[in-house]
This record gives structure tokens, C-alpha cells and sequence, in this order.
């Protein structure tokens, strides 16, 4: 009985400390802002995230191989449909559809090099680095799931999500300004969703993660447009009949203008 009591503490040990940093590097960084506004003119901004790597051993002090990072910014998640279309007698018609469950709305992936260059194979997929390794749910019938990279539709819309500069992934985006201080730009387009975002720093030497922290901003409406979307939220009754009594005297004011005699 004893074993097998000293055999799982084992197993959860190694289960707990399976994702956790293996060295003692202190990790420190922060971002240029933590809000980002957005008005009616908006076409898209980028937040800078700077910091700097802390060796705190005599270990991690004589490390020769240098540090690589891994900078993941994630969106507020939502569900989508993607829908296959084909040409049936000169008509675009919709043949079959998926729909992707709690997906980010927004990633991005930022390195100092291709990610096979400084981690294991089984270290990209546990942790989920890069587009081809997170996890995009997929409602499939009854079954909820993730086909893999290779799979049509998710392959198209991480494509479209690319193109729409949602979806990105940069092999050289962070940029060691000394062996231990680095910094990288997230650019934002205008079509990024209101909401928070978190951003996971991680450290890789001697192909481990050796450090590891997190940090947040928020995009948020301001000026006029919130005010039309709180009321709208908050006062629905209300908003819907100022909205019929100004379309009603709109179409009143032009039926005088334009009148003819």
C-alpha cells in the first residue's frame, strides 16, 4: 500500500513540474501600456514589450548557449463558422461547414528564431508553440476536437485569419538588445477585438524552458461609439424607440426636402 501511495506521489510530482522552468532564472518584463483606446478613426497601433533575463545561480551564469524566447499574445476567445463553398451550375453554394469552438479572436507568436532550433519536438506540441501547434477546437458531429494542422478547414482559416493580420507568427520578432535584455513589438490591426489579451513570455536554454511570465492588456472603446454600444446594452427599450422615432423623422424630413410640387 505504501508503494503505491510513494508510486503516485511520484507520478504527480512529475505532472506538476512537467510545465514549470527547470533553472532559476528571474525573468522581469513589462509592457509600453496596458490600455488600448479605440475610436472611430482607429487603423490599428502596437504595444512594445520589453524586459530582461536574471541569471540566479553560479549554473545559469556560465550558460554558453544563450537564451531564445517565445512571446505568445492571445485575443478573447470566440466561435466561429467557416464554411466550404463550391461552384454547382455557375452558383457558389455552401457544401459543408465547421464550427470552431473558444478560439482566440487574436495570436500571435513572436520568437527569436525558428522554434525547432532551440526546443525538442515534443516541447513545441506539449506547449503549444506556434500556429501549427495551438489548439483550434473543432465541433465535428457530436465530438469536440482539434484534427491537426493538416485538416482543410483549419487550414484555410488560419489562412484567412492571416490575411486579415489576426492570426501571425514571426520567427525573428524578438529581439535580443544584449545577451540577457530583449524587446519585440505586438501589432494590432484595426479589426482586433474589444477586449483583454494575454501575453506568455517563455525563456528556452539548453532547450528547456528555464523562465517563464505573463502580463495582460485590454482594448477598449471610447468616445461615441461606446456610448451608442453601452446604451445599447444597457437601455434596450429605450434605444430601439429613439432609434424608430429618428428613423421616422429622418424619412419625414426628406420626404419635405425632396419634396416635389
Amino acid at each position: 500500500m505504501m508503494r503505491r501511495l510513494a508510486t503516485a506521489a511520484l507520478a504527480l510530482g512529475a505532472l506538476l513540474t512537467a510545465g514549470s522552468p527547470v533553472s532559476a532564472e528571474r525573468l522581469v518584463a513589462t509592457l509600453s501600456r496596458h490600455q488600448v483606446s479605440v475610436t472611430s478613426n482607429f487603423t490599428g497601433t502596437s504595444i512594445v514589450l520589453f524586459g530582461t533575463i536574471e541569471p540566479d545561480t553560479p549554473a545559469s551564469r556560465r550558460r554558453t548557449t544563450g537564451y531564445d524566447l517565445v512571446v505568445t499574445v492571445t485575443g478573447p476567445k470566440q466561435t466561429l463558422v467557416a464554411r466550404k463553398k463550391e461552384r454547382v451550375l455557375g452558383i457558389w453554394t455552401n457544401m459543408d461547414s465547421r464550427t470552431f469552438v473558444n478560439v482566440p479572436s487574436y495570436l500571435a507568436v513572436l520568437t527569436t528564431q525558428p522554434v525547432e532550433q532551440f526546443t525538442t519536438p515534443d516541447t513545441i506540441k506539449q506547449q503549444q508553440l506556434g500556429l501549427d501547434s495551438i489548439l483550434l477546437p473543432q465541433q465535428i458531429g457530436p465530438d469536440l476536437g482539434d484534427p491537426g494542422p493538416s485538416d482543410v478547414f483549419r487550414r484555410q482559416f488560419v489562412r484567412l485569419k492571416q490575411e486579415h493580420k489576426l492570426f501571425l507568427q514571426t520567427t525573428n520578432g524578438v529581439t535580443m538588445l544584449t545577451p540577457t535584455v530583449f524587446r519585440t513589438d505586438m501589432a494590432l490591426p484595426a479589426e482586433a477585438s474589444i477586449g483583454n489579451y494575454d501575453v506568455d513570455v517563455r525563456v528556452f536554454a539548453d532547450r528547456q524552458v528555464v523562465a517563464r511570465t505573463s502580463s495582460a492588456f485590454e482594448i477598449i472603446k471610447v468616445g461615441f461609439e461606446q456610448f451608442v454600444a453601452n446604451a445599447a446594452r444597457e437601455y434596450g427599450f429605450i434605444y430601439g424607440l429613439a432609434a424608430a422615432m429618428m428613423a421616422v423623422v429622418t424619412g419625414w424630413f426628406a420626404s419635405v426636402v425632396f419634396r416635389r410640387d
